[in-house]
């Protein structure tokens, strides 16, 4: 693996053996399965157990059947899932921060003692309702409202993007009461809610992401999240997200840049292989530094995070710029592999494809620009 500036030794004997579980599991389990699921646009069902059998649900959270990890260690679980797919790694950072955590973190005693001892166990998985087809980068827009009458909520609106919506069997819908917004727990078997699976995508094909109809939902009361109030609560979820983002975008150009390396060390041209070329090694160098610089800036991120310092902008920075940078990486493998970059058994492409669609989600590059202006600054350009 690639670790040009020795960040294997400044990492806890925990956090290695984490990171070394979670890399055989790729390798052994995942890596044989992701290509024909590619191919037909269906994610692995059959991984969603093992992962709940290692443990990998309900890292940031304590107790209630979960075994709480460091945010460093999420990320390298992150990095390595992404390693093999960006579809896997959005289950999983789904899962732990956009579902399991608002539950611990904004839950009532009751939400939590039901939903998170079988989220852990993988028997629920859950998702995180929040974009709408004219409301992404503007959440605070959003149409979907709770009406209250008498001991329950109707929910009325659509959602858009929603990655495990069509497999998960608790939403967390995000919903205006009058002007406030609030979270919902809502079963997927409600009546009046619907999932369709978006299709004819060509990035994060295995990814189950889907548009939700919410009509006349009736929602118990108890299923309003307590300590959800404002925007406050939703882009304290998104941090974490986005950091499991940032990682997962160094994995995918670790393994862009292993698979270019190791073909340009065995394919010959001329008689020679094309490592030995300058342009190619001047490719490999700068696909190196930009990985390096990214694990050096995510695995402070990750310091940070544990010592509860880290900043909303300086996670938005780790973001923009590693997959920024991992798009650029995965081109220029795909250049040395030539034609064969395009084919799914040299994965090149897959991830390629895959960080098309992560310069957009979890907030663009413009947008991330804009909050890092911000605190740069102290004036704001969303206003």
């Amino acid at each position: 693996m690639v670790d040009y500036f020795q960040i294997e030794a400044l990492l806890t004997e925990e956090e290695r053996l984490y990171r070394g579980r979670v890399r055989k599991f790729v390798d052994d389990e995942c890596m044989p399965l992701v290509t024909l699921h590619f191919d037909r646009g269906t994610f692995p069902m059959e991984l969603i157990p093992r992962m709940a059998e290692m443990g990998l649900f309900g890292l940031h959270v304590n107790g209630y059947g979960c075994t709480q990890a460091s945010h460093t260690i999420y990320g390298l679980i992150c990095e390595e899932l992404g390693r093999c797919d960006s579809g896997l790694r959005a289950m999983f950072s789904v899962q732990n921060s956009l579902a399991m955590y608002p539950i611990y973190a904004f839950g009532s005693e009751e939400q939590k003692i039901r939903w998170l001892p079988k989220m852990a166990r993988g028997e629920v998985v859950g998702c995180f309702a929040l974009s709408e087809p004219d409301f992404g980068s503007n959440p605070s827009g959003m149409m979907t409202r709770a009406v209250k009458q008498r001991d329950h909520y109707l929910l009325n609106g659509t959602k858009m993007w929603i990655t495990n919506g069509s497999i998960a069997q608790v939403a967390l819908v995000w919903a205006k009461i009058e002007d406030e917004i609030r979270g919902f727990l809502v079963e997927t078997s409600t009546p009046g809610f619907q999932t369709t699976l978006i299709q004819r995508k060509f990035s994060y094909r295995t990814s189950p992401t889907s548009l939700l109809i919410l009509k006349n939902c009736m929602i118990p009361e108890e299923n309003l999240l307590p300590g959800t109030k404002g925007l406050k609560s939703v882009l304290s979820c998104l941090n974490y997200a986005r950091y499991g983002v940032a990682c997962s975008a160094l994995g995918s150009a670790i393994a862009c840049y292993e698979v270019a390396e190791d073909f340009a060390r065995k394919r010959k041209v001329f008689e020679k292989p094309i490592a030995s070329y300058q342009l190619v090694q001047e490719k490999l160098v700068r696909m190196v530094l930009e990985i390096t610089k990214a694990q050096l800036l995510t695995f402070h991120l990750g310091r940070l995070l544990d010592r509860q310092k880290a900043r909303p902008s300086q996670i938005s920075m780790a973001k923009l710029n590693n997959v920024r940078e991992a798009m650029k990486i995965a081109r220029m493998a795909r250049d040395i592999l030539g034609a064969r970059g395009i084919l799914a058994d040299h994965h090149v492409i897959r991830h390629l494809c895959d960080l098309e669609a992560m310069s957009t989600l979890e907030g663009t590059e413009s947008i991330h620009t804009l909050i890092i202006g911000q605190d740069l600054t102290g004036m704001s350009a969303f206003d």
